[in-house]
Formats: structure tokens, C-alpha cells, sequence
């Protein structure tokens, strides 16, 4: 069972408008789990879905995975809080899923490697600092409370980062890539943030700061 994360102090407000202790700033507290997302649900295919890691890696090959094999590897939990750059957070969901160390670890990257940037259906993209991906709390869940993930929330695989605004988390993710240089996902190419701390409340890319990201 993993331990709870995210919770600091923060500025947030409840669905009441009063303060709300371990949200981060500009957050509200969410009952239940509303659903966002940008384009259709995608149809699962469990005999065409595969699982890949490429770009810089180690060996300078491909790794795949089909949807069994995927599902076969090591599962753990973490307790952990979402929160959504439309100002909502949910606090303290367990997550079940495969640990994004435990890709690192069977499919490691090159030593020069920085970055990733995480794919999903549609040709969706969302990169993330390496140091990120390989938070001891990111993971490519298959579960929320012991229940599998609906199509609506991702189901198949959807990536959580805890520490990170969700969107820095696709959800009907299909792959990994390793890069040795950053470069900008589908929403931070159209005006969010390129690092998405929500204690930092970094929501747009106008907020960055000289090394947060590459140009527009």
C-alpha cells in the first residue's frame, strides 16, 4: 500500500467557498470524480493495444508489451490526490497500477535521456522531465479504488502523476518516448504550462520562466 502524497499547505477552497487546508493554491475540493478530457472515448481493442517504449533508449531498440502482458507486471497501490488545471482536486484516491520505475527499470533509457514524452490515443502527447516520470508515486494505473478505471477515465492505462497537474497525466496511454532534449506535448503547444506544478500554480505557458520549457 503506498502512502498518501500531494498534501502540503496550500490556499484552496471547498465547494463552499471556505479554506481548505492541503489544497493547492486556486484549487476547490471535488466529491466524486467529474469527467474531462479533449475528444472522443476511445474503443478498446484488446488484440490491436500495445505498449511501447522507444526513442533514446539503453539498448537502441523498441520495447512492447500486448494488453496481457502489460497487465502481468508487477501491480502496487498508491494513495494520492488528482488535481485538474480546471481547479478541482480530489484527494486521497488509491491507484492501482504498474509503477512508471518499474518501465524505466525493464526498458531503461539512455544515459543522456532527460525527458519523456507520454502518448496516448489520437496521436495525444504530454511531456514530462524524467525526474518526474521516475517520481516513487507516478504510475500507469489500471484501477482507482479497487475498481478497474472506466473507458470515460482512461481504462485501459492512464498515466497519474501525482505531484503534477493531471493533464500531465494522459489518460489512454499507449507508449513512452525517451528524449534527450525537451520538447512540448499537445497542451503545452497550445498555451499550458510546460512544467504544471500545482503548488507553483503553473497552469499557463505565459507564467514560465527563463528554463521552463523550449519556445513556442
Amino acid at each position: 500500500m503506498g502512502q498518501p502524497v500531494g498534501r502540503e499547505s496550500g490556499e484552496g477552497r471547498d465547494s463552499a467557498g471556505a479554506t481548505q487546508p492541503g489544497l493547492p493554491p486556486g484549487q476547490r475540493l471535488q466529491r466524486g470524480w467529474p469527467v474531462t478530457h479533449y475528444g472522443p472515448v476511445p474503443k478498446f481493442r484488446p488484440e490491436r493495444w500495445e505498449f511501447r517504449v522507444f526513442g533514446a533508449t539503453a539498448d537502441g531498440g523498441k520495447h512492447c508489451w500486448t494488453h496481457d502482458e502489460f497487465t502481468a507486471l508487477p501491480y502496487t497501490t498508491v494513495v494520492a490526490d488528482l488535481h485538474c488545471v480546471t481547479k478541482f482536486s480530489m484527494l486521497g484516491a488509491e491507484w492501482g497500477g504498474v509503477p512508471a520505475r518499474t518501465i524505466l527499470d525493464i526498458a531503461p533509457p539512455a544515459d543522456d535521456v532527460t525527458h519523456v514524452m507520454v502518448w496516448a490515443e489520437y496521436g495525444f502527447s504530454s511531456n514530462l522531465r524524467l525526474s518526474d516520470f521516475a517520481s516513487e508515486q507516478a504510475l500507469f494505473a489500471t484501477h482507482k479504488d479497487g475498481e478497474l478505471l472506466t473507458a470515460e477515465h482512461g481504462f485501459p492505462l492512464r498515466l497519474i502523476v501525482p505531484h503534477l497537474y493531471a493533464w500531465k497525466g494522459p489518460k489512454w496511454v499507449r507508449g513512452v518516448e525517451y528524449m534527450t532534449a525537451d520538447r512540448r506535448g499537445f497542451w503545452e503547444e497550445r498555451g499550458y504550462h510546460n512544467l504544471g506544478d500545482p503548488w507553483q500554480e503553473q497552469r499557463y505557458s505565459y507564467q514560465e520562466g527563463p528554463g521552463d520549457g523550449p519556445d513556442l
